[in-house]
């Protein structure tokens, strides 16, 4: 899946989660971990966005970093 946004703007985002959704990075990726088991990227994305009214910016970057955060954990 590639972002429809930079990579400078994936860390903006990012940096702005806690303080726009009140949940820290990592519970969002607790949040994905227990969720559906959705294998597509904007299923997850979706999913973010329809249970947990999350913006669709702030939902991709979520996604985007728990994919990045788990590949390094399996294959750094």
């Amino acid at each position: 899946m590639s972002l429809n946004h930079s990579d400078e703007t994936h860390r903006n985002l990012l940096a702005r989660v806690p303080g726009v959704t009140g949940r820290e990075l990592p519970e969002w990726f607790e949040a994905l971990e227990a969720g559906p088991a959705f294998l597509r990227f904007d299923d997850r994305v979706r999913w973010l966005r329809d249970e947990h009214g999350l913006a669709h910016g702030h939902a991709t970057a979520i996604v985007h970093e728990h994919d990045l955060r788990r590949a390094a954990r399996f294959f750094g």
